[in-house]
């Protein structure tokens, strides 16, 4: 896709520009004008956007309409009563996940720059023909791909409904939404003040459902700890399955896997027995699983491994030549009785003696 040389501006929208521009102000036409226009699909309703604040708006026009001039929009009458919109240049001073305190007195790099998506910031000059898309937008119609201006996660921290938006995009044109979008999970979860609120924020604009259907009861998740794989593996009813799409490492995917199958089968914590096979049987995930563990199994867990017991195979007093030499048949069935052996020494840790092992055999 390439810029065309014009583009059908209606004549009242360029004599809007026209008298912005004689009277010393920079105007442009930006917006869902100019991306659909690009993409073959009718649509008149130009925005401007001016470097005239909304006051020099309203003294070079007579009639105007204060639609939204705290954050730098007024629309400007024409012949017919038609309203359109003309938007000082500006930029987001700070913002509450959904309505922004907004600055002016920038240039319009800065305006496009705040802007959701490439695709909508591409700004088109209707007197001069000029076009303006530091976003490579254009490239990303070409490739029907919606994707964030700059950091998807400040883009979304900026205005949670963009998640929406990015939906609707891609329902509408059939456009797929950029891997590093979909990221503003797992970046949200490190960076939001509260993960419940963010888990709500996806519920309530439908984003859950459709990129992330496997999440389930955001219930105490404020208290877990910000790993973004641990967060995710406790909230997802299939764990393993939604670490896999979202592409995280193996290791990570078998941590979510482990959280799925144990974190409703821990060990009554009065059991050190019991505690020990557990400790024995999660290995290297036992620790993501404490996180959700109750206080009394921390620490017992705490208490036995203060006693470094013996949880695992190399923890044994004997190894498989011991067993060979001592007459079992090599081959699978040293496996079996070096299996057999452990579970007697977690069961009691005093047992784990050469002699005593031996005699087991």
């Amino acid at each position: 896709m390439t810029f065309p040389s014009k583009l059908p501006i209606p004549s009242e929208v360029l004599k809007i520009a026209s008298k912005l521009e004689a009277a010393g102000f920079e105007t442009w036409c930006v917006g869902g004008a100019i991306r659909d226009n690009l993409l073959g699909v009718p649509n008149h309703d130009f925005d401007l956007t001016t470097a005239a604040p909304p006051p020099e708006v309203q003294k070079v026009f007579k009639r105007t309409v204060p639609v939204g001039i705290e954050h730098g929009t007024v629309a400007v009458l024409d012949a017919n009563n038609q309203p359109h919109e003309v938007t000082t240049f500006r930029k987001d001073i700070q913002t509450d996940g959904r309505h922004a305190v907004v600055g002016f007195g920038v240039s319009l790099m800065d305006d496009l720059a705040r802007r959701d998506f490439t695709i909508n910031a591409i700004a088109y000059h209707p007197i001069r023909h000029e076009w303006r898309d530091p976003f490579q937008g254009e490239q990303d119609l070409a490739k029907k791909l919606i994707r964030s201006v700059g950091d998807p996660n400040w883009r979304f921290q900026e205005d949670y409904l963009r998640i929406l938006r990015a939906l609707r995009f891609s329902a509408r044109f059939e456009f797929r939404i950029h891997g590093r979008t979909l990221d503003e999970w797992f970046k949200g979860i490190k960076t939001a003040k509260k993960v419940s609120k963010l888990v709500a924020l996806w519920i309530d604009v439908g984003a859950k459902r459709i990129w992330l259907p496997e999440l389930g009861d955001p219930s105490g998740v404020d208290k877990l700890p910000r790993d973004p794989v641990v967060l995710t593996a406790y909230l997802a009813k299939d764990p393993a399955s939604l670490l896999t799409r979202l592409k995280c490492s193996s290791r990570d995917i078998e941590r979510g896997r482990a959280i799925g199958k144990w974190r409703d089968n821990y060990p009554d914590p009065r059991d050190p027995a019991r505690v020990r096979k557990w400790l024995s049987e999660t290995g290297e995930y036992a620790d993501d699983l404490l996180i959700g563990a109750s206080e009394g199994l921390r620490k017992t867990v705490e208490a036995i491994r203060a006693a470094h017991p013996p949880l695992v195979l190399k923890d044994l007093a004997v190894k498989g030549d011991d067993l060979i030499a001592a007459g079992v048949r090599a081959g699978p069935e040293v496996g079996e009785a070096l299996a057999r052996l452990l579970d007697e020494v977690l069961e009691d840790p005093t047992r784990n003696t050469r002699e005593y092992l031996l005699s087991r055999v």
